[in-house]
């Protein structure tokens, strides 16, 4: 009986972490559907807007989409954000609210592929 309280106390703390972490994660996923969006496209190399204007101080999120046939990885040093995305896939990144001014960000797989997001 021994080893079956102990699965019950184990069962009971995992579900009481899943329960916590579900609550914690929820209003955090509900936020980030609420955020200003701005849709990037990014294509073997292509970048589609290259120059993206946000508004500044406001939190925003932006919907990486990629539409080519190899991997992209939208990365921004100043923003210390990147992101993966194999052939067809979308993802987003959500940015904390910028000081206006200019952030440079680029795909890490294709180099040539530069461009700006501006906050205003």
């Amino acid at each position: 009986m021994r080893m079956n309280q102990r699965i019950a106390r184990l069962l009971a703390t995992m579900t009481a972490l899943v329960v916590t972490l579900f609550a914690l994660g929820g209003p955090s996923l509900a936020r980030a559907d609420d955020l200003p969006t701005f849709r990037l496209e990014m294509n073997n190399g292509k970048l589609n807007p290259a120059r993206i204007e946000v508004p500044a101080g406001k939190r925003i999120k932006i919907e990486v989409h990629n539409t080519g046939t190899n991997a992209v990885e939208f990365e921004s040093l100043q923003l210390r954000k990147e992101k993966v995305l194999a052939p067809g896939a979308q993802s987003f990144v959500v940015i904390a609210p910028l000081q206006p001014g200019e952030y440079k960000f680029f795909d890490d797989f294709h180099q040539q592929a530069q461009g700006v997001i501006v906050a205003k």
